[in-house]
């Protein structure tokens, strides 16, 4: 039998299909990137692509948003059964309700049916993040709403076109509904663009091998990925391991709310449970079952060699169950929209827990995801504007290598706006962007270093929304690795300064400042086996202070920023006999 598990297939066919079919959805990608109006999806990338087979099942997918992906197959079982036997050529649905199949409002999954020779025979997909919804407030990703209804319009799963045709009344309604409908219009126009894309592409993949043959190709590139991770979960160690994170609180109670996990490895599949996490919370930080099961795919995938295909094989080895009634699995009408926090926080406390099983493979706890900083309002014409800006900041120390900053975590491939267009599409200015110096935490390989970002109301009034975290329960380090330091809100802190919460929802007035300090990544490894010259590089890049090389690697500097090896060896013999170690 042949590595992909078929002696009728050719391998060499295999493996131009395979390739053929991840340039498809990259070009989906492209063409979103390309056309999309709004900044959260053209420069942020806040978007995903994917091919479903005609049973709706990924195939492949974009180097995208990974949390988005692993919901394509939640939201197709509720829309294959929404529409047996009324799929026709021509026709895209679209959804949102987080309760039918979506994750949270702004993201819209857009489905077309990939219709040839008369027969269904796949499905585009893209989900793209609307930068305004509609409901209580911009942007319509406030933590502190307490139920769905006030976070803005629902669409269950609808048709947006029927044979070709647009639905007017549905995009009469989302237009209506939304504060800046053009962008929200040319948004959906582009996922259409990127959907159709795709379908030419497929159909084109079709009409060079043969249908029945390309399908053939498609089972068994889904059963290669299978097999894959099977073998490899095979290799783990058996049993049960735990691990509980925690999010600072649902902006509405300081309580803490553990996230915990508990992965059992079997022969060769896993099974990942969340019994034990809090129960669903008033904040908007619930997340759906779908949007978890997502988090935990992307985890064990990580966890996995970078030749396993992203698709349905490798979810079918990892049974994913989360309470009903929990944080994890909310009972409607719960408020899911800022929900992506909570997926963050599942993705970290499943790298503690896989951090036991293959210490090799797993860094230390990221920034903790995006922080999203939302600024919405009216310019001087009376004219809606929304800043939605996902700062992407920092990786933990690595097994092996330092964390890296600014850069996605590694749940999204995302991207952080560029300063000079968030100056023009809004009335702000960027008064600081750089690097936190000792945010990263200690190891024999640091953590990533945290970013700072500080804005200016231009206009005279506008409402901000804050989702942050990390500032209780910091990115925990592994192997002996320290934290990294915790985030910080402050409303403008050059004059009356005044400390903010992770989670709020506040007015800004013309000149006020926010400043977001982004915690960093943990460290890897015991800070005192870091190495001379890499802490001399740290300090000469600025990316820590010489007190922060004495308390957590005992290394003391001279006044020209050498090593002062007498004092550094009578510190770090103080640093290990406070451990316990033998100096």
């Amino acid at each position: 039998m042949s590595a992909f598990g078929r002696n009728d297939l050719d391998p060499i066919t295999f493996a131009v299909i395979k390739s053929a079919l991840d340039s498809i959805v990259d070009e989906m990608a492209h063409t979103v990137m390309r056309t999309a109006r709004s900044p959260i999806v053209r420069d942020v990338l806040d978007y995903s692509t994917t091919l479903c087979d005609a049973q709706g099942r990924i195939v492949t997918q974009a180097k995208t948003v990974a949390l988005h992906l692993g919901a394509v197959p939640d939201a197709m079982a509720v829309v294959l059964p929404e529409f047996e036997g009324d799929l026709h050529p021509g026709d895209v649905i679209i959804l949102n309700d987080p309760y039918h199949g979506g994750m949270h409002l702004p993201d819209i999954f857009m489905i077309k049916p990939i219709f040839h020779a008369g027969a269904l025979q796949g499905f585009a997909v893209v989900i793209a993040h609307q930068c305004d919804m509609g409901g209580r407030v911009p942007g319509s990703n406030a933590s502190d709403s307490t139920e769905i209804f006030q976070e803005g319009l629902r669409i269950p799963p609808t048709k947006l076109y029927e044979r070709g045709v647009p639905n007017r009344t549905l995009f009469r309604l989302i237009a209506i509904n939304v504060r800046l409908p053009l962008l929200v219009e040319g948004d959906l126009q582009a996922q259409l663009a990127a959907c159709r894309i795709g379908e030419r592409a497929f159909i084109g993949l079709l009409d060079r091998y043969g249908i029945a043959e390309t399908h053939a190709y498609l089972q068994a590139l889904i059963d290669y990925a299978e097999r894959l991770t099977r073998s490899a979960i095979a290799r783990w160690p058996k049993g049960t391991w735990r691990f509980t994170d925690h999010i600072d609180g649902d902006g509405f109670d300081d309580t803490p709310i553990p996230i915990a996990v508990a992965i059992t490895v079997h022969d060769d599949r896993l099974t990942v449970d969340f019994e034990g996490s809090a129960p669903q919370v008033k904040g908007a930080i619930n997340s759906t079952l779908s949007f978890v099961k997502s988090a935990a795919y992307l985890s064990v995938r990580c966890a996995l060699d970078d030749d396993v295909p992203n698709n349905e094989g490798v979810f079918r080895c990892i049974a994913v169950k989360a309470p009903l009634g929990s944080i994890l699995n909310p009972r409607p009408p719960a408020p899911v929209a800022a929900r992506a926090l909570t997926g963050y926080r599942v993705v970290d406390a499943m790298f503690g827990c896989l951090a036991q099983i293959v210490p090799d493979r797993i860094p230390a706890a990221g920034e903790g995801g995006n922080t999203v900083v939302c600024i919405g309002g009216y310019d001087g014409d009376r004219q809606p504007f929304v800043v939605v800006d996902m700062i992407n900041g920092a990786w933990g120390g690595r097994p092996a290598k330092d964390g890296i900053e600014g850069i996605t975590n590694p749940s999204q491939n995302m991207s952080n706006t560029p300063v000079e267009v968030l100056e023009a599409k809004a009335p702000v200015r960027v008064e600081e962007y750089g690097f936190a110096p000792d945010s990263g935490g200690p190891g024999r390989f640091r953590g990533g270093l945290g970013l700072v970002r500080e804005y200016r109301l231009l206009a005279d009034e506008a409402v901000l929304q804050l989702r942050a975290d990390r500032q209780l329960f910091r990115p925990f380090g592994l192997a002996g690795g320290g934290e990294a330091a915790p985030t910080r809100n402050v409303l403008n802190p050059d004059t009356v300064s005044t400390v903010l919460p992770g989670k709020v929802t506040t007015t800004l007035r013309r000149g006020d400042v926010i400043r977001h300090e982004q915690s960093g990544g943990g460290g890897h490894g015991d800070p005192l086996e870091r190495a001379l010259d890499a802490l001399g590089r740290d300090l000469a890049d600025g990316k820590i202070t010489p007190a922060f090389a004495a308390r957590h690697h005992g290394v003391e500097f001279d006044a020209a920023g050498d090593v002062d090896a007498a004092a550094t060896a009578r510190r770090r013999a103080l640093l290990r006999a406070a451990a316990g170690e033998p100096g």
